[in-house]
């Protein structure tokens, strides 16, 4: 199993649960029976924490892939309809978080259960909380606007090809920042994505544009914008999952909840005084108006892309609660080389030789990376066997 820097080791608990167990044993039970009565109940114990272990991870992915998928494939509809507001697409990304408030109520009371655990650690203060959640929500709206802006100029499936740089940012920032090793797996991954956005620039001059935009400024502003966010998204991931290993400390879906809400608050805090020092705010009536399927169709197409990237959001800090930042990253990018596919059918955009080939590398450089986390796993999963170290300790 995968683990993170700030997971407790499986065997630790499961060799805790078996000490405490044979010591409750009525003591007419011999030592043998004492010894296969806890193997057998540490094993059941093992078993039962690697499910929900899997269902856990098996619940964050499909919340990713069937978030990010569904909004940016929306996000493009708005666009091809006749919507024309960055700001309020930007917006859209964060503003969804109150739809978790239930959750974070109905948890909290089961989160301030008095702990027994003699290593619970102080937690950080209400300053280094707020200069936390200030920090990565700046962070992610800076990104979801430079996001929007490479959406508007970009075709859908070029836009996400060049989004698979995430893995590249994420590479090199959790290198330095979550002691991430980088092995020739993937470092081969970070190259094949590197020549897939070379080639994405190169064919530029066949690429189906937006009416009215110079090929000039669709280099200039749709990739620069795009290739950031990815950086700045990459970096909120490391950032994120350093919070949690050395301020937070902490292992509950409670402090998960946290996180989201407050960095979404002041992700939309930021994108709404950009949105009204912007002048865009008395557009939006208009660019209402001015939509092909009507007002109604309008609101709800927004609502579901809001919607959607929260659900995303969830699934994202989710993986690097349970993994690490560098996998989260690697989950979220597994769609963006089929959304080319999906955009050809859909919206009908060219697929040329190049992007073809574009596409195709995409693919490799992704699987060598989740080949490389599956070496890590089975390496994992075969130095730590749990009930051996348990029935060697009693």
């Amino acid at each position: 199993m995968i683990t993170s820097n700030h997971q407790k080791p499986l065997h630790l608990s499961i060799s805790s649960f078996s000490t405490h167990l044979l010591m409750s044993l009525p003591p007419q039970f011999s030592h043998q029976e004492a010894v296969a009565t806890t193997t057998t109940s540490a094993t059941h114990v093992l078993r039962i924490t690697k499910r929900n272990w899997w269902l856990r991870m098996t619940t964050h992915t499909l919340c990713v892939l069937c978030g990010q998928t569904t909004a940016t494939l929306l996000g493009r509809l708005y666009y091809n309809k006749g919507g024309k507001s960055i700001w309020l697409t930007s917006l859209a990304e964060t503003i969804g978080f109150p739809i978790l408030i239930p959750f974070y109520l109905y948890l909290k009371p089961l989160a301030d259960i008095p702990s027994t655990d003699s290593n619970t650690t102080n937690p950080p203060s209400v300053i280094i909380l707020s200069t936390i959640y200030i920090t990565l929500g700046a962070l992610q709206s800076i990104s979801s606007i430079l996001y929007s802006v490479g959406l508007f100029y970009l075709p859908l499936s070029t836009f996400s090809l060049i989004c698979t740089t995430q893995l590249a940012f994420n590479a090199f920032f959790a290198f330095f920042l979550n002691a991430q090793k980088l092995t020739p797996l993937i470092v081969n991954s970070l190259v094949l994505l590197t020549i897939s956005t070379v080639l994405l620039v190169l064919q530029s001059n066949s690429e189906e544009i937006q009416v009215g935009v110079s090929r000039k400024r669709y280099l200039k502003v749709g990739f620069a914008c795009t290739v950031i966010a990815s950086a700045l998204y990459s970096l909120g991931l490391s950032l994120t999952q350093l919070a949690f290993q050395k301020v937070l400390k902490s292992e509950t879906f409670t402090m998960v909840l946290n996180m989201i809400i407050y960095q979404s608050l002041v992700a939309s805090t930021v994108t709404i005084i950009g949105l009204l020092v912007s002048g865009q705010w008395n557009d939006l009536q208009g660019d209402m108006v001015g939509f092909e399927w009507g007002k109604i169709m309008y609101l709800i197409i927004i609502t579901c892309i809001a919607v959607s990237w929260q659900i995303a959001t969830i699934g994202g800090v989710g993986l690097i609660f349970e993994v690490s930042s560098l996998f989260s990253n690697v989950i979220s990018t597994l769609a963006l080389p089929i959304i080319p596919i999906v955009a050809v059918i859909v919206f009908h955009e060219k697929m040329n030789g190049m992007k073809v080939i574009a596409t195709v590398l995409a693919i490799w450089g992704f699987g060598s990376y989740v080949y490389q986390h599956y070496l890590d796993e089975s390496k994992s999963r075969n130095g730590n066997e749990v009930v051996d170290e348990v029935y060697n300790e009693l």
